[in-house]
């Protein structure tokens, strides 16, 4: 398997645009030979600010999504911590419902954003409607707990959005069984793709 995954130690995880244009290279590169591709996602999204912006980081970081949507091999996706924003729906092929098979560990979570940042844009108005600090502070908490809950892995897999929670140490047995229930890549003659991004 071709294996793509989010490094914590560079960016917290987040995805930059040279991060993007070598993932997306790499999805063709394993899309080209047919080899299984395996993403371990643990990301608060895309980089964002003016340094990215410079960088072009919205226009490089969709490289990600358009060559996710066009490779033919299975995609598997195991989410074992951070799952946010379109930083993880990219991970995952475009949406959670474009992998192949999409689990997470225990440990895993999921949102539109880092959830702090979520309830400050989200809920701004109601937390400046709180004048008293210490009771707007406790509201914001609250707030953020309840996203807390709401993303935790088991929740989202209660409502189907991915495929699985699983013990971190049956990954490997999960991705097996993953890749056979996948099946065999059809026979073809010729090439799959007319070429790979040069690097």
């Amino acid at each position: 398997m071709g294996v793509i995954a989010n490094n914590p130690r560079h960016l917290g995880g987040a995805i930059d645009g040279e991060g993007a244009e070598k993932g997306g290279r790499f999805l063709q590169l394993c899309d080209a030979f047919d080899v299984p591709i395996l993403s371990l996602c643990d990301t608060p999204g895309f980089m964002v600010g003016p340094e990215s912006e410079r960088a072009a980081g919205v226009r490089r970081g969709s490289r990600l999504f358009v060559t996710a949507a066009t490779v033919t091999v299975p995609l598997i996706t195991v989410v074992l911590r951070k799952g946010y924003g379109l930083g993880a729906q990219a991970m995952a092929g475009g949406d959670l419902s474009a992998s192949s098979m999409v689990c997470a560990w225990p440990t895993g979570e999921f949102g539109p954003m880092g959830l702090e940042g979520a309830v400050r844009l989200g809920f701004r108005k109601e937390l400046e409607a709180e004048s008293d600090l210490v009771a707007r502070d406790a509201l914001f908490r609250k707030l953020v707990d309840n996203m807390y809950q709401k993303g935790k892995a088991e929740t989202v897999a209660e409502v189907v959005e991915i495929d699985a929670v699983i013990d971190p140490a049956d990954t490997r047995s999960w991705l097996v069984k993953s890749l056979i229930a996948c099946g065999a890549a059809p026979a073809r003659t010729g090439k799959k793709r007319p070429f790979v991004d040069v690097w």
